[in-house]
């Protein structure tokens, strides 16, 4: 199961790859120096961008879902570099978005959750901008904003609500339910924020407004909103609701002392001694929560916002929703979590659970995992079976009495996944796997096994500390990324750069860009003989030949020397035994040559 986490550090390497990162670092620097951006779509199509949204969209499951027209990333991937960036090109002269497929997710509470799908061929112009804007709004935004953005988790926004009830003692919560903010959203309002940000090409601003507006499937223009599902829609709702942020931030923090003081502590403390209200907002996306030192301050605040919203963005609250809450006898609900502050000796800690609705979900989950399990018991499902365990472990182990929750969970699970599996189970391992022993080793238990896997067990959540986002951490400084990963050193940066500037000619976009992938996962060696792939002595080699239905898939390609890739080819004697001298191949080495030989159709050697 690749984690979320891990999928954003692959973004911020695909930029490396793509030697679009510095670009990157310059429009964040000048975002922050308040500068604005006028020529913005040159930069969106370059050859460079194009590339990467390629890269970016084709690691996305969405990948696969289909707009109106039937188009998936696989039919993009057949045609060639300069074709797609040719089309991109004509495309954002006169931009005419295609019609969007609306399709209705169900909810766990019956209703559905409208989406709507644009074409692929939108979804690639839509990366394409997203990428520029990104360190535009990134420079911008607040900090204590979690959702859709880079490094930031649910978990960060969790941790943050649990350091402000437990270090600064804010037990009254305004809790703010937007009625249906993502279908709400003022076109007008939302550009006039953009060109406040500093996103001042009005080229630009004309493609997004009619993105916008496109058609939707049975339904027809759309003149407010952005459609989840698009790829630009988060941001452009973080960008709506920034404004919101700031100005909570201005109430309170944001506040300028006639005195400078050297911390945050000394200034609080100051400020304590006014008639200001204290507040801080943590926001992921549009569920958002905002903490108050007394309930008078969390009334006015929660009056203040609700008319703010009205006035300022044309939203409504759900006055059934929305709430001031003291924590101190009531528990707020915030991303699957419920909070509340609790007396231990003589201070109030913070007190968190599972809401009920998330251990209700969970036990469905478990339940439907095993029918699964029932129906088709291979051990491709009992995979996926442990992966949802272990993605219900790894989200709420923050919560304080995580345990407790998970143990009521295994009591009403327990009985289904003894009578539904006892003709299928045995306590025979065939080989104990590493993620098992890593994540529940310590239980010292005979785990259930399908077909010699074992299962996780649903109780065995380990409680973590949850951690504050750190704010050194940045996709776009260099002292930023520092703390995100280490940079490209197994790698050759200047082949890295020939092969993204010198794409094989007659060969597909997907083609060039595993090329580059292939690269990289080889750590810049030869797959056969482990030699340094270098400039002019390294071949791409079709692992099943085009002629014999291969595709560019990144499992049909492989990295070899020019003279591994000859070897791999030819069948003259002669030549095969000038090659072999030259190589000096072990047994090992020559085993892996007569596999590709045989795949394209030659003897071994």
């Amino acid at each position: 199961m690749i984690s979320d986490k891990t999928k954003k550090k692959q973004k911020l390497r695909n930029n490396e790859y793509y030697d679009i990162q510095e670009m990157l670092d310059g429009l964040y620097e000048k975002s922050k120096e308040g500068k604005t951006f006028q020529n913005l779509v040159e930069i969106i199509t370059s050859k460079e961008n194009v590339e990467l949204a390629y890269r970016n969209i084709k690691k996305n499951k969405g990948s696969l879902t289909k707009g109106v027209n039937e188009t998936t990333i696989n039919d993009l991937g057949n045609e060639f570099n300069d074709d797609i960036v040719e089309y991109i090109r004509k495309r954002l002269k006169n931009y005419i978005p295609q019609k969007i497929r609306r399709v209705e997710i169900p909810k766990s509470n019956g209703k559905t959750r409208p989406l709507g799908i644009p074409t692929m061929e939108d979804r690639l112009i839509q990366q394409c901008i997203y990428q520029i804007l990104e360190p535009i709004c990134e420079a911008k935004f607040y900090a204590h904003s979690y959702g859709f953005r880079p490094n930031r988790s649910s978990h960060h926004a969790v941790s943050r609500a649990m350091y402000l009830i437990n270090k600064h003692k804010l037990h009254y919560v305004v809790n703010v339910d937007i009625k249906g903010f993502f279908d709400n959203v003022d076109h007008g309002k939302l550009l006039k924020q953009l060109w406040t940000i500093g996103i001042q090409d009005k080229n630009l601003l004309c493609i997004i407004s009619k993105m916008l507006k496109a058609e939707v499937e049975n339904i027809g223009i759309t003149y407010k909103g952005t459609p989840q599902g698009g790829i630009l829609s988060p941001l452009l709702a973080n960008v709506v609701l920034n404004e919101l942020d700031w100005w909570i931030y201005s109430q309170w923090e944001g506040i300028k002392t006639q005195h400078q003081y050297s911390c945050n502590i000394s200034k609080n403390r100051a400020l304590k001694k006014s008639d200001l209200k204290e507040c801080y907002i943590v926001r992921y996306a549009d569920d958002f929560k905002i903490f108050c030192r007394t309930y008078e301050d969390a009334q006015k605040m929660y009056i203040a916002v609700k008319q703010w919203l009205k006035e300022r963005l044309k939203l409504e609250i759900s006055p059934e929703k929305s709430k001031v809450l003291n924590l101190r006898k009531n528990y707020s609900e915030f991303l699957g979590f419920k909070l509340k502050a609790i007396k231990k000796k003589n201070k109030y800690v913070c007190k968190s659970h599972m809401t009920d609705k998330a251990k209700e979900n969970a036990i469905r989950s478990i339940k439907k995992g095993v029918e699964l399990l029932v129906q088709n018991n291979n051990s491709a499902q009992v995979n996926k079976y442990n992966s949802m365990i272990l993605g219900l472990h790894q989200y709420y182990c923050i919560a304080s009495h995580v345990n407790k929750d998970f143990s009521e969970i295994s009591y009403k699970t327990i009985r289904t996944i003894k009578n539904r599996l006892k003709n299928i189970v045995s306590r025979k391992i065939a080989k104990m796997p590493k993620a098992y022993e890593k994540y529940y080793g310590s239980y010292n238990l005979k785990p259930r096994c399908i077909q010699g896997i074992p299962m996780y067990p649903v109780f065995g959540v380990t409680c973590k500390t949850p951690i504050n986002f750190s704010q050194d951490i940045c996709n776009f400084t260099k002292e930023g990324r520092i703390k995100v990963h280490s940079y490209l050193q197994k790698v050759h940066i200047d082949v890295l750069r020939y092969l993204l500037q010198n794409p094989v000619r007659g060969q597909s976009i997907e083609y060039n860009d595993n090329r580059i992938s292939l690269y990289v996962g080889q750590n810049g060696l030869c797959a056969i003989t482990k030699q340094p792939l270098l400039i002019g002595d390294m071949e791409c080699h079709h692992k099943i030949p085009k002629y014999r239905n291969g595709t560019d898939e990144y499992k049909n390609l492989i990295f070899v020397t020019s003279k591994v890739h000859a070897l791999i080819h030819i069948r003259a004697e002669e030549t095969i035994k000038k090659y072999m001298g030259e190589l000096k191949l072990t047994t090992e080495m020559i085993e892996k040559i007569n596999k590709l030989r045989s795949l394209v159709g030659n003897e071994g050697i």
